[in-house]
């Protein structure tokens, strides 16, 4: 039997997150070998999968602290000035702004295909850091002193296994790890659309009847559309003709920014959320959906993302400088207890407000206009809530255009 190949972390799944732990990682000084199903072709340059990332200031420095954001066309960020939020024909918006923070933006938008690609080009560029595509992982054993993955590649034997293979994680099941699993029993459907009114780069989220739809400004005289609706709703969008599909989008929107046409392919992803019990287990680790999958009505799972495999390279920083070990059980204790206090107030909020939000009941209509309103005249809760949309514990060396 071939001898299995050593390194301090075997990370399985090379997504945006997945990527962003390893380059944490080798930063700190470890050996990280990445697994990824997807051929080279697509993990180095993947396609428009129609999903814009809001990404918060610390975001951006994490980004750039990784070597990824350099990577990012300039022309691929748009910042975003102000959020607003609706519901139904009630016209008395809630608003977030930058108004008196001394920063151009709340935060930027970007696409997903063009986060993934740079973090790719910056994981090719570090000597720590091991690419291979094509990879399927059949098990996981898990001894005392190491973990050994054996997949169709061979065999990669690691002090640490991280798991950032999705909200579904094959390496979550494997770990007999259960998981939350909040099904929303709705679709979300995203292009984009060129339109002939400017954004003001301004993001809407409106909650109408029978529908909640999204709008996010990239730049130019486009917007990211995010459509949810139930299942065969979304089947039948996604059957249309562009012209058709056109002038439905149009009257679902009210003609918000003129007239509209689809520049792009259309995606569709079913929503549920997932919360796994646990984030780790012996020399076992979940970063990013596979320990919480968030519902995207806050936009904020990738940034929760970002920060959890932050504190997960923290933590085995501390293992390595103390013990030489970047699998200790103390380590990934701490960063579980630290991870869960970051993500469950806000999985349990974000699962709370989607259910009373997508309603349509008198009573929930009235409570989303009463809510609104209260919401938007309370300057204190306004400013909170803004705080946590920018998330400036660090401020970006470089404030994108």
């Amino acid at each position: 039997m071939q001898a299995p190949t050593l390194t301090d972390v075997a990370l399985i799944g090379g997504g945006p997150v997945g990527l962003a732990t390893a380059l944490s990682l080798a930063k700190a000084g470890l050996d990280v070998c990445v697994l990824e199903r997807a051929p080279e072709a697509v993990w180095s340059e993947p396609p428009f999968d129609g999903r814009e990332i809001a990404l918060t200031h610390h975001s951006v420095h994490i980004l750039q602290e990784l070597g990824a954001w350099e990577h990012i066309p300039q022309t691929a960020i748009c910042p975003l000035r102000e959020a607003r939020v609706e519901t139904g024909k009630f016209r008395h918006p809630l608003t977030f702004d930058t108004n008196g923070r001394g920063v151009e933006a709340l935060g930027w938008l970007v696409s997903n295909n063009q986060i993934r690609r740079a973090l790719h080009a910056a994981a090719t560029q570090h000597s720590n850091i091991t690419l291979l595509d094509r990879v399927t992982v059949e098990t996981v054993r898990q001894n005392p002193d190491r973990a050994v993955v054996h997949h169709t590649r061979g065999q990669t034997a690691a002090q640490l296994v991280v798991g950032a293979d999705g909200r579904f994680s094959p390496t979550r099941r494997r770990a007999g790890i259960g998981a939350i699993v909040h099904d929303f029993k709705r679709t979300m459907m995203v292009c984009r659309m060129a339109h002939t009114s400017p954004h003001h780069n301004i993001a809407t989220q409106w909650f109408d009847e029978g529908q909640t739809v999204a709008l996010l400004p990239v730049n130019g005289m486009a917007s990211s559309l995010v459509l949810t609706l139930p299942p065969t709703e979304i089947e039948h969008l996604l059957s249309l003709t562009q012209d058709d599909f056109n002038a439905q989008v149009m009257q679902r929107i009210g003609n918000r920014l003129g007239t509209m046409r689809l520049v792009s392919t259309r995606h569709a992803y079913p929503l549920k959320g997932v919360y796994a019990h646990r984030f780790t287990s012996r020399r076992l680790a979940l970063v990013g959906d596979a320990a919480v999958g968030m519902h995207p009505i806050t936009a904020h799972g990738f940034n929760l993302g970002l920060k959890g495999q932050e504190t997960l390279a923290e933590e085995v920083f501390k293992n390595v400088s103390t013990a030489g070990d970047a699998g200790l059980a103390s380590g990934l204790r701490r960063f579980e207890q630290k991870h869960r206090l970051a993500t469950a107030p806000l999985f349990a909020g974000t699962n709370s407000i989607a259910t009373l939000y997508t309603h349509d009941g008198a009573p929930f209509r009235q409570l989303r206009e009463t809510g609104i309103r209260l919401a938007d005249a309370f300057t204190p809760f306004k400013s909170v809530v803004t705080s946590l949309l920018m998330d400036r514990h660090t401020t970006p060396n470089h404030q994108a255009p």
